[in-house]
C-alpha cells in the first residue's frame, strides 16, 4: 500500500493541471509579492492560538480558487484540502492546516481597505514584461459588465422622514421631511441598473485596457449605469500609457475631449468613428472602423475568456470597492493563466 507522504512527493510528475502550477511557480517571483502583501497583513497568533497563515499563501489560495472556475471560499478551501497539487502550490505539507473560508474573508476584505490589489496586478505585469512578452503597440479599451445577484427584489419604497407640521415653519424642517428610499435588506446599495437591448442587468461595469495580447493593464470598476466612456483618462493613467501608443476603442468612446487629450499626450487615436444626425460616415471612416474591428477583437477575448474560465460575470460580494477586487483578481488570474503559453512561444521566436 502506498503511503499518503509517498503519495505527496509523487505528485511532482507531470500532469496537465499540476505542471500549470508548477510552471506558474517557476516564472513568478511570488518574494516580490509577499513583501507588497506583508505590508498590510501580518498575521499573529489570536487567544485560541490557532494557526497563522502568511499573506502570499492566502494570495495563492484566492487565486486557485479562480483558476478552477471561480469557486466560493468554502469550496476552494475544500479543494485545498484534497488536491495534492494545490498543496504543493500552496507549501503545504499533508500534515499542514489549510486555511478556513472566514480566513480567506478576513484577507481579502483587509487588503481592499487598504487599496493594494492595484499594485499587485501591476507587480504581477511587471515580473510578466520581463520575459518580453507584453504587446506596447497597442493598447485597447472596453467595458463589460459584472452582474450582482443581490439585486431589488421588489420596486423601491420610500419614507419620509419627519412630518410634524408645527416645525414646518423651522429653517431646517424642509430638510428633515425629505422622501428618503428605504434600504432592501441583502440588496447591494453599491450597485445600479443598466438596460442593454432587451435586457436589464444589475451590478457593475469593468472597464478595461489590455495590451495586443489581450493581457490586462489596468482597470476601473464603476456601478453598472456609467458610460463606457467616462473613466477613460483614469484608465490611461493608471495604465501609465506612452506617448506614441495607439489607443483602440469603440465609438462609445468618441468624443472631442477624448481627441484632444489624446493628442495632447502625444498617443495615437484608434477610438472608432461615429455617425451623427443626417450625417452618415465616409466609405474611408467606415473602412478604418472595419480596421479597428479586427485589431481590438483581443479586449473582447479577454472579456469572453474570463466568463468561461472563472465563471467571471456573476459577482460573490458586494459593494463597490470588493467588486473593484474581484475584477482586479480576475485580471491577475487571467494574465498568469495565459504567461506559460506565452512564454514558450517567445522562447521559440527567440530561437528563430
Amino acid at each position: 500500500m502506498v503511503s499518503l507522504s509517498y503519495a505527496y512527493f509523487d505528485v511532482t510528475r507531470s500532469t496537465r493541471k499540476g505542471n500549470f502550477l508548477k510552471q506558474i511557480d517557476q516564472l513568478i517571483d511570488w518574494n516580490s509579492v509577499e513583501k507588497a502583501v506583508v505590508v498590510h497583513y501580518a498575521p499573529v497568533c489570536d487567544a485560541a492560538k490557532r494557526p497563522t497563515y502568511s499573506g502570499l499563501l492566502l494570495f495563492k489560495v484566492l487565486l486557485v480558487g479562480i483558476w478552477n472556475g471561480g469557486l466560493s471560499d468554502e469550496s476552494v478551501e475544500d479543494m485545498a484540502n484534497s488536491n495534492l497539487h494545490v498543496m504543493r502550490f500552496l507549501g503545504l505539507s499533508l500534515e499542514d492546516d489549510v486555511p478556513d473560508h472566514s480566513v480567506l474573508s478576513r484577507f481579502r476584505t483587509r487588503l481592499t481597505a487598504a487599496k493594494i490589489w492595484d499594485g499587485l496586478l501591476a507587480e504581477i505585469n511587471r515580473q510578466i514584461q520581463a520575459y518580453d512578452i507584453t504587446v506596447k503597440q497597442g493598447c485597447h479599451v472596453d467595458a463589460s459588465i459584472t452582474q450582482s445577484p443581490r439585486k431589488p427584489k421588489t420596486k423601491p419604497a420610500y419614507e419620509v422622514v419627519s412630518d410634524r407640521e408645527e416645525r414646518d415653519d423651522e429653517a431646517n424642517a424642509q430638510l428633515e421631511m425629505q422622501v428618503i428610499e428605504i434600504a432592501q435588506p441583502s440588496v447591494d446599495t453599491e450597485a445600479r441598473w443598466i438596460k442593454k437591448g432587451d435586457r436589464s442587468a444589475f451590478g457593475y461595469k469593468q472597464h478595461t485596457i489590455v495590451d495586443g495580447n489581450g493581457l490586462v493593464v489596468a482597470i476601473e470598476t464603476t456601478a453598472a449605469n456609467c458610460h463606457d466612456s467616462k473613466p477613460l483618462l483614469d484608465l490611461l493613467d493608471k495604465a501609465n500609457i506612452q506617448p506614441g501608443t495607439r489607443i483602440h476603442t469603440d465609438k462609445a468612446y468618441r468624443s472631442q475631449k477624448h481627441r484632444d487629450v489624446l493628442k495632447s499626450r502625444g498617443i495615437k487615436n484608434g477610438i472608432q468613428d461615429k455617425a451623427t444626425k443626417n450625417i452618415p460616415l465616409l466609405p474611408r471612416q467606415l473602412q478604418r472602423n472595419r480596421m479597428i474591428t479586427k485589431v481590438r477583437y483581443v479586449v473582447e477575448r479577454t472579456f469572453g475568456s474570463q466568463v468561461r474560465w472563472f465563471n467571471a460575470k456573476i459577482l460573490r460580494y458586494c459593494g463597490l470597492a470588493k467588486a473593484h477586487t474581484w475584477h482586479i483578481l480576475l485580471a491577475m488570474a487571467y494574465n498568469l493563466k495565459r504567461l506559460p503559453k506565452l512564454f514558450a512561444e517567445r522562447q521559440m521566436i527567440a530561437k528563430i
